[in-house]
């Protein structure tokens, strides 16, 4: 029962990188070098709607907005992390009731939580950046871009639905028991080990619970939303996620893409991208260097594909 509950909490959450291995197991955990994080060059806490987030800013160039998902916190990307920052400057927030931001009073909303990211935004003095949400902050990350797309220029959604039958359906009913009640048994596990660290009152963890619970039970179809979306979009998913192949196609589709063939010149190509990263579950995505290497090109503008033609072209 306690292996399918902590499947549960993970439908909104990735393993904080350090505790990968005891996660997935030693023998399947990712071989891969640590990426350097620089340390953070501005840090602190904004107050938007009533929640005191905390966030922190590294890196130079472009600005991107990066959102982890639920029960993590800025540093549960790993690696990841310190790729973006080596070519961007990377806004990290610890999402409402996370890490080291505040639970307050109010429910934990993804829609409400992309009004209060605009809102930091705008206080950190940034009129427009790319925006990437892994999970729980991919939710957090559209509804941003639904509710002011004018503030975003390009969209990297990891690991994330446009609607609650996305899951697999064995998925809902775990996620329906997560509660108050799971708090003790998640005690030594890193997902509770991680929030005590750096929680401005470790003793919110139950209630945390409560509202991601009550979050996770609420039915939602955003399919009408991610239809007004007009910046650039990808998708990025791992081939054994917790999504279903059918809803992630879906998703494509409903953002233009995947409906006709591309062309020889790629004259009907979408704006928008799909990719599925081989050997990867939800709950390893996340950390996985090959995921800053999926979303980088994108979000730079900088894809080096040509058209058959221009290689012919060339080759004359």
């Amino acid at each position: 029962m306690l292996k399918k509950l902590l499947i549960a909490l993970c439908t909104a959450a990735a393993l904080v990188g350090p505790a990968i291995g005891q996660a997935v197991g030693e023998e399947n955990a990712p071989k891969v070098a640590a990426a350097a994080v620089p340390a953070a060059t501005k840090n602190g806490h904004v107050m938007a709607n009533g929640v005191n987030y905390y966030y922190e800013i590294r890196g130079t160039g472009e600005p991107l907005l990066l959102l982890h998902g639920g029960l993590g916190q800025i540093e549960m990307f790993g690696p990841v992390l310190g790729m973006l920052a080596a070519e961007r400057q990377v806004i990290s927030v610890d999402l409402h009731g996370h890490g080291r931001s505040s639970l307050g009073d109010r429910p934990i909303s993804l829609t409400d939580m992309g009004d209060d990211m605009a809102v930091i935004l705008k206080e950190l003095g940034f009129e427009q950046v790319d925006a990437m949400g892994y999970s729980m902050g991919g939710g957090v990350a559209f509804r941003l871009a639904v509710q002011h797309p004018e503030m975003i220029r390009r969209l990297a959604l990891v690991s994330a639905g446009f609607a609650q039958d996305g899951f697999f359906p064995e998925m809902l009913p775990m996620q329906a028991q997560v509660s108050a009640a799971m708090a003790d048994m998640m005690k030594g596990t890193p997902m509770y080990e991680s929030y005590a660290a750096v929680a401005p009152n470790p003793e919110d963890f139950p209630e945390l619970l409560d509202r991601m619970g009550e979050m996770m039970r609420k039915p939602y179809n955003f399919a009408d939303d991610v239809k007004t979306l007009k910046m650039p979009v990808m998708l990025v998913y791992g081939d054994s996620d917790m999504y279903r192949p059918e809803h992630i196609i879906e998703f494509y589709k409903l953002l233009g893409g995947g409906l006709k063939d591309a062309g020889w010149m790629r004259e009907h190509m979408s704006q928008n991208r799909l990719a599925i990263l081989p050997n990867q579950t939800h709950y390893d995505i996340g950390v996985a260097p090959r995921l800053a290497e999926t979303v980088l090109p994108f979000l730079n503008n900088d894809d080096p594909v040509k058209s058959w033609a221009s290689h012919v072209e060339g080759a004359k």
